[in-house]
């Protein structure tokens, strides 16, 4: 809440909404270098249901937050003395009722503020009986030589502060797989260049030689799979998810995101993912074009509801829980109106005109062999070159260079900390497209060496394999780590990570396949094939 002028609500900006930020002014009345000392700002006397709700609250350690010219202050409601006491019973709990403001200022400009409770100004709420409260508050300005431009940064610093070390060990860790992959890399590249030098010897020994390992399904290797539509529908929504990620760690990066900037980010994101659509209808078009599709216009419809409709659906069920509860997460209508606006007249025209685009580039599927007429039989396989153990083998290595971060970001989006090492975390994102892309080139070879010509899908969900891992993560995070409790935080919780997840597997899919596709390409159009 901010702290000028008479109690009413503030408009807030869509992110503030989304964030479920519903700010109103405080009875406090803080004007500029004038000094107060014990101002009453409201009497009241509560109920016994009040004091029972306040008693609870300070029991949960309950907190405030509010805003003076865009700074936070924090504070808590109340104490509970039980020191000496084993008996809950025996607690004695009280209401902090003298708030003192200390604000520091440079020239006629406002540096920083710190709000502090009397501890011996309290009320006591033991006993449920109706109690009187007079709220009072201080105030006292002082100056400082911190200059307006770094007043933020002791917010970078305490939020940064918080076990830096980890997050170096978390970068290290992720050095060390991506290294691991660097390795199986130049195993694969050595395994290659023999298959490369055994098959054109192969070639000037013997024409009729019959043709084993991945050469010998060459005219099956690019015979379109089956559901192209889907496929060309995910790839298209997992390259606007990636640029999405691109477009928010740059902005990030540029220190848009500073510390307390409400909704900020998810604005952004709303904004971004808008913007971005035409990406997405481009790149399906363009690609379910070339896999010989004629029906265009009921794959662009699949591509915009591919992330959109389960999205819109979790939304629905969260809103709903939300206005059950009462509670601030429930988006007003007018939000909601914004909302399908920014789809209706941004999104939609420009996901069909990046879809006519893609339609109208003529672009043709690059295939350095010819396709045979009749698929040859894939020999039977073992367990472990099934697709589900092949996703739980390429999900685990990528989900190992993040698992570190993974924590400070659950913390800083269902906890109270908030996140500022964006370089940290875009260090990190680099290593996990790079060690998806690697890790599902490697099991692709691995599957063509096996004579398995179906790599088209398997590709994808092994990319996207990681964000099944994430929610795995969302499961201990609840759990073991968090104190979140409850219908309307479960619901939450598990609702809208299975959207994000979702998301992580749509744009790590995409760049599994792509790395795939351009590695097949590669390495077929190096052989001699009839």
């Amino acid at each position: 809440m901010s702290i000028t002028g008479p109690r009413k609500d503030k408009k807030e900006a869509l992110g503030e909404v989304l964030n479920g930020d519903r700010l109103v002014t405080a009875p406090y009345k803080l004007d500029f270098l004038n000094d107060k000392d014990s101002e009453i700002s409201c009497r009241k006397r509560l109920t016994k249901e009040q004091v029972a709700q306040f008693r609870e609250v300070v029991s949960k350690d309950y907190y405030f937050q509010m805003y003076y010219d865009d700074l936070p202050i924090w504070g808590f409601l109340g104490k509970v003395e039980n020191e000496g006491k084993n008996d809950p019973s025996e607690y004695r709990y009280y209401l902090f009722k003298h708030l003192h403001f200390t604000i520091f200022y440079n020239k006629d400009r406002v540096i920083e503020i710190a709000a502090q409770s009397d501890p011996n100004n309290v009320v006591d709420l033991t006993e449920d009986k109706e109690v009187d409260v007079e709220f009072m508050y201080s105030v006292k300005w002082k100056e400082t030589e911190i200059p307006f431009e770094k007043r933020m940064e002791k917010y970078s610093q305490s939020s940064s502060r918080y076990n830096l070390e980890i997050h170096w060990f978390s970068i290290k860790s992720g050095v060390i797989v991506l290294l691991l992959n660097g390795f199986f890399a130049t195993i694969l590249m050595r395994v290659l260049k023999n298959d490369f030098v055994k098959y054109a010897h192969d070639e000037e020994s013997a024409e009729d030689q019959e043709e084993t390992g991945w050469k010998y399904i060459h005219g099956d290797v690019f015979r379109y799979p089956k559901y192209k539509s889907l496929l060309a529908a995910a790839v298209g929504s997992g390259t606007q998810l990636c640029t999405l990620a691109i477009f928010i760690f740059m902005l990030a990066l540029v220190g848009v995101f500073y510390p307390y900037n409400r909704g900020a980010l998810l604005t952004a994101l709303v904004v971004i993912y808008a913007l971005t659509a035409g990406i997405a209808g481009y790149t399906a078009a363009s690609f379910f074009c070339q896999l010989e599709g004629t029906n265009w216009v009921r794959n662009l419809l699949l591509t915009g509801a591919l992330f959109c409709g389960p999205l819109f659906l979790t939304f629905c069920f969260l809103n709903t829980v939300a206005n059950a509860y009462s509670a601030t997460a429930a988006l007003p209508f007018g939000t909601i109106g914004v909302i399908f606006l920014i789809w209706a007249l941004v999104a939609t025209p420009l996901l069909v005109l990046g879809g006519i685009a893609g339609k109208n580039s003529k672009a043709e599927f690059q295939a350095p062999v010819r396709t045979t007429i009749y698929p040859r039989e894939i020999p039977r396989l073992p367990w472990y070159r099934k697709t589900l153990p092949q996703m739980a083998m390429a999900g685990f290595l990528p989900f190992s260079a993040i698992y570190i971060e993974l924590y400070y970001i659950f913390v800083s989006v269902w906890g109270h900390r908030i996140y500022t090492l964006y370089s940290f975390l875009f260090i990190v994102f680099i290593i996990l497209l790079i060690v998806t892309a690697v890790i599902t080139v490697a099991l692709t070879y691995l599957q063509l060496a096996a004579e398995d010509h179906e790599w088209w899908w398997r590709s994808f969900l092994c990319g996207g394999s990681t964000g099944l891992f994430i929610y795995g993560y969302c499961l201990y995070y609840y759990y073991v780590r968090s104190d979140m409790s409850g219908f309307m935080q479960t619901s939450f919780f598990f609702g809208y990570m299975a959207c994000v997840c979702y998301g992580f597997f749509l744009m790590l899919g995409s760049i599994g396949f792509r790395a795939s596709l351009l590695f097949v390409r590669h390495i077929y159009g190096s052989i001699k094939c009839d």
